[in-house]
């Protein structure tokens, strides 16, 4: 190999660029590809950094070997990893000469470590890739294929910081795009940032948006309708979560899901048990199980009196949920307590929350703060009073397509007379609408009254 390229030096320009050419050709159809790698990187070596040779031969070198690789002559992956790598690194310190080589050398290294799984290390080659250049500006359609390929990387490797990076890179060139694939992966990646991120509410909307997409696979549809509820359950309770909920019942599909149950509990305000939630908690990935810091300031309003504490041993001595998953369950079961109490004292609430009161307190305060949960604090009293008064969580009915609905109401002047009222007269409804059902079934018949 060295003595035939000791002989091309003498060469004219013209000679040379038949000469490597043939060479490279004759190693490449070699039936003994042992030292492939060895001859084309003292090929490669000789042609870039011989300063006799001219830049023009040298880039139509490198870009036959691009094109023999991405045809598959070189048939053995690692090899064919091992020939790329290695030319990539004799081509850096010249990299600006030969860019469009450089990139496709990287877009087929990328190509064979994706094969492999090595989902940060294909990412990181992709980032190298140069899309801004002087020289060769890619369209802006290949720039956002290349950003999302990135994102989809990254997430796959669980670097949401990282993937949040390139994602705002790609949301840039979006409205530019034109390929529904790579629209809909973009979204995909949208909806997985929001959940790494801890977006709940936000993830489990656009997951379900996709879970509707024709195009996409009916198993992924699946998964993605899964992926919303699951994101729905773990959201903040409060009135935008109960929309997302009621936007979850309505869909028939989600019927078939195993975490059904728990979604039709938290939409109809039930409150839930650790024995119903502990099948759930096995199908959580390992960010949505993430553990919560308390604060400082919480841990000191969560301590338990020692009062407390000596007259009653059995208060509870946790300071706080441990994981979003326990944060998620115990708003929950608050928001479910309010629908059911008209008060609460701390100590109540915190035996029903396994928290101390001065937790269960700091927990709805923050919620009360928040606007996600109606009611007052009273300190002194160490109580809870819920909002019986205001108006019900309007969730339920606007997202199941009613839209405002007018109720004229009796003005009796008191109001837990009023409620008493209310509840009468749900009461009585439910009944006459059970009679009619039984009736129409012919369970139940009705004769005349004879005097």
């Amino acid at each position: 190999m060295e003595s035939r390229l000791a002989q091309f030096a003498s060469l004219n320009q013209k000679d040379k660029a038949t000469a490597y050419q043939s060479l490279l050709s004759e190693i490449l159809s070699r039936d003994d590809q042992s030292n492939l790698a060895a001859d084309i990187h003292t090929l490669i070596d000789n042609v870039v950094n011989q300063e006799s040779i001219g830049l023009v031969i040298s880039r139509s070198i490198l870009s036959e070997l691009v094109k023999a690789l991405s045809e598959g002559k070189v048939k053995d992956t690692d090899l064919r990893k091992q020939i790329v790598e290695d030319t990539l690194s004799i081509v850096q310190p010249r990299i600006v000469s030969y860019e469009e080589q450089v990139n496709s050398l990287r877009f087929q290294l990328a190509d064979i470590l994706e094969e492999e799984e090595q989902w940060s290390d294909a990412a990181r080659v992709l980032m190298g890739i140069s899309l801004d250049s002087g020289q060769r500006s890619l369209p802006d359609e290949d720039k956002f294929r290349v950003y999302v390929r990135i994102v989809r990387l990254l997430l796959e490797e669980e670097d949401s910081v990282e993937a949040e990076r390139y994602y705002n890179r790609a949301a840039l060139l979006a409205h530019n795009a034109t390929d529904k694939v790579t629209l809909l992966q973009f979204k995909l990646c949208q909806a997985r940032i929001s959940d790494y991120g801890r977006k709940f509410l936000e993830a489990a909307g656009r997951y379900h948006e996709l879970s509707w997409e024709a195009e996409i696979d009916e198993d992924e549809r699946k998964h993605m309708l899964s992926a919303a509820v699951t994101c729905a359950i773990l959201a903040p309770a409060g009135p935008n979560r109960s929309r997302v909920l009621a936007s979850l019942c309505r869909d028939e599909r989600t019927a078939e899901l195993p975490s059904f149950n728990i979604l039709l509990k938290m939409f109809h305000d039930r409150i839930l048990r650790p024995n119903e939630i502990k099948e759930f908690e096995g199908t959580l990935k390992p960010h949505q199980l993430a553990k919560i810091a308390i604060s400082s300031n919480d841990r000191l309003a969560s301590a338990v009196d020692e009062d407390d504490q000596a007259s009653d041993p059995t208060i509870s001595t946790r300071k706080g949920p441990s994981t979003v998953l326990d944060r998620a369950v115990m708003e929950h079961n608050l928001l479910a307590s309010s629908k059911i109490y008209n008060n609460i004292t701390f100590r109540g609430l915190g035996a029903l929350l396994d928290l101390t009161p001065g937790a269960a307190e700091t927990m709805a305060r923050r919620m009360i703060e928040q606007g996600r949960l109606k009611g007052t604090i009273d300190q002194v009293e160490k109580l809870i009073s819920f909002d019986v008064l205001g108006e019900d969580d309007d969730a339920q009915g606007k997202a199941g397509g009613l839209g405002d609905v007018e109720q004229v109401e009796e003005d009796t002047g008191a109001p837990f007379t009023k409620r008493w009222d209310m509840q009468i007269r749900l009461t009585a409804a439910n009944v006459e609408t059970i009679i009619q059902h039984l009736t129409e079934k012919g369970l139940v018949s009705f004769g005349t009254v004879q005097a």
